[in-house]
């Protein structure tokens, strides 16, 4: 075709920069990315990807399968479920391992490493920085021209709001009176720090700090949970600590400060191993306070898509979730798929947005249950499930099967079916 079909993409985090990376082949698609922070960036530091996003990064293409590796991911040949305090403490209830026939179980990298190997081969004019979407002005042929707030314009054939959790493009999508306009907190509160491979495996021991043995360990206490796994090709261990604070659910909390004694307190019952790695090593917490921050979701919206088909939300910005099932980053991975496959074959503008729709149509289900199991999972990481607690038989029994539909999902199927839909949509259209 000889006019390009422009597309722009609002928000450089790993949900935009995954999806400009698997347009790029497509060269009758016209992609920009615009990121509101004066570089591209990502905050926080770790996520994994577990099989279901390990195999839509192979369906996308080599390329940003590449970026994985390249950003240092490390795989992990384990998930360990253990108990951290009561009767059974320091007991394993439940594992994931490589050698129950899964060929791969997840991969944990650093975000800004990834983010770096995803834009690296990006045409720079592609790359806007410093702007921040004010509004979009539709014209009668659904054509948009985006506005800034420094006063710059773009114009585009379709929006793809990938811009987080506190999305723009999503109260623009869905109004600002829409309840699920905005995220809400969970009451849940996180901690996270980074430390040299070598201090943590003085601190726990090489049994479970071990690169040859790369394991990823979700401890369960009363109201408390902590999680460590490798990063960076092993160079470096990511501790999280999170706390579940009723008070705090549903308030506008972002942030908290946490002092060591609070997370002592916390320890309290804790494997010796884990108190040590607070009271004596302080790998855990070495400084007299923290900034811990609120984790929030997103309640269901009722579409991803604008009624014209000119605008959609993809990432955190159409479905934020907790972190208890893993699965925001490969949320977002599995979301580019069906985009970069339904963009990828339209000739046209009106086939575009038809693409949009149907993105709609097959990722809205998946998203929205997987971001509800994710708070209720929660709630059993943190022990105060009435139906599990921190009983081990009850634990081993129920919870690993929660994941079962994320990460036994068939990604191809699911990018099949995506373009069946397409194609059928596409044929009503022209009779």
């Amino acid at each position: 075709m000889s006019t390009p079909i422009r597309i722009a993409i609002l928000g450089g985090g790993l949900a935009g920069a995954s999806l400009l990376h698997a347009l790029q082949p497509h060269s009758h698609l016209d992609a920009h990315i615009f990121e509101s922070a004066s570089a591209f960036k990502e905050s926080g530091m770790a996520i994994g990807m577990a099989s279901n996003a390990l195999e839509a990064l192979d369906l996308i293409g080599p390329s940003i399968a590449q970026c994985l590796q390249r950003a240092g991911a490390v795989p992990m040949r384990g998930v360990r479920c253990m108990l951290a305090q009561g009767p059974r403490a320091g007991e394993m209830f439940a594992e994931v391992d490589e050698t129950d026939g899964r060929a791969r179980v997840t991969s944990i990298v650093h975000r800004a490493a990834f983010l770096h190997e995803l834009l690296a081969d990006v045409n720079p004019e592609r790359m806007h920085v410093s702007k921040q979407l004010l509004r979009f002005e539709a014209h009668p042929d659904g054509s948009l021209t985006l506005h800034f707030t420094d006063g710059s314009m773009h114009d585009c054939d379709v929006l793809i709001g990938a811009d987080g959790i506190r999305s723009t493009v999503r109260k623009l999508l869905l109004g600002v009176d829409d309840p699920a306009a905005e995220p809400r907190n969970t009451g849940a509160w996180c901690v996270m720090v980074l430390k040299p491979y070598a201090a943590a495996q003085a601190s726990l021991g090489a049994g479970s700090v071990n690169i040859e043995n790369a394991r990823e360990y979700m401890w369960m206490g009363e109201g408390v949970w902590m999680m460590h796994n490798l990063l960076q090709q092993g160079q470096l261990v990511q501790f999280v600590v999170a706390a579940y604070e009723k008070d705090a659910e549903g308030s506008d909390r972002r942030h908290r400060p946490v002092g060591a004694d609070e997370i002592r307190r916390l320890f309290e019952g804790f494997p010796l191993h884990l108190v040590r790695a607070v009271d004596e090593t302080k790998l855990i917490c070495d400084q007299p306070e923290q900034t811990a921050m609120y984790l929030w979701d997103h309640p269901p919206a009722r579409t991803y898509v604008s009624e014209s088909g000119s605008v959609c939300i993809m990432g955190d910005a159409a479905h934020a979730t907790t972190p208890w099932h893993a699965a925001g980053g490969g949320m977002s991975v599995e979301d580019s798929l069906i985009l970069s496959a339904l963009l990828g074959r339209a000739q046209s503008v009106s086939d575009a947005r038809t693409a949009l729709k149907v993105y709609d149509q097959v990722r809205r289900p998946r998203t929205q249950r997987i971001v509800e199991s994710s708070r209720a999972t929660g709630q059993i990481s943190f022990g105060l499930s009435e139906e599990f607690g921190l009983d081990f038989d009850k634990l081993k029994a129920g919870l690993l099967p929660r994941w079962d539909f994320i990460v036994g999902f068939n990604n191809e199927k699911h990018r099949e079916e995506a373009i069946k839909l397409w194609e059928k949509e596409l044929a009503q259209v022209g009779v």
